[in-house]
């Protein structure tokens, strides 16, 4: 009987449900509203502001979906005119390391990605 390794157990325990969330969280404005937050609490306002390419849609879908999750909490704040910030839900307090994490990733292995593209091109081409 073939035994299994670590990474294939793992990858074995990847299901679509795993998938459906991960895509949620690295979804473009997703990612980019969770990076803001994890900062500090946001108005809609300033996650606008910091996100000036996404639509109004795009960014209140986004953060409906992170609040169905869980992983952002939407407080509506007592002032005139009545106002709402956004900030990391406490199951999400640990997200800035493995965003972090990936960052320093794809940090390190730009370069090599870049010329993968190039070459896998230039044979595409020939």
């Amino acid at each position: 009987m073939k035994e299994t390794s670590p990474d294939e157990a793992v990858h074995s325990q990847i299901t679509g449900e795993h998938r459906e969330l991960i895509d949620q969280i690295l979804d473009k404005w997703s990612l980019l509203v969770l990076d803001k937050l994890c900062k500090s609490p946001r108005r809609f306002n300033e996650l606008r502001r910091a996100s000036p390419t996404a639509s109004q849609k795009s960014l209140t879908t986004s953060l409906h979906q992170l609040e169905r999750n869980g992983m952002i909490e939407r407080m509506v704040l007592d002032t005139r005119p009545v106002a709402v910030e956004y900030r990391i839900s406490d199951l999400c307090g640990n997200l800035q390391d493995l965003k972090n994490a990936l960052l320093i990733w794809t940090t390190n292995h730009m370069a090599a990605v870049q010329e993968s593209h190039e070459m896998f091109d230039a044979e595409d081409d020939a």
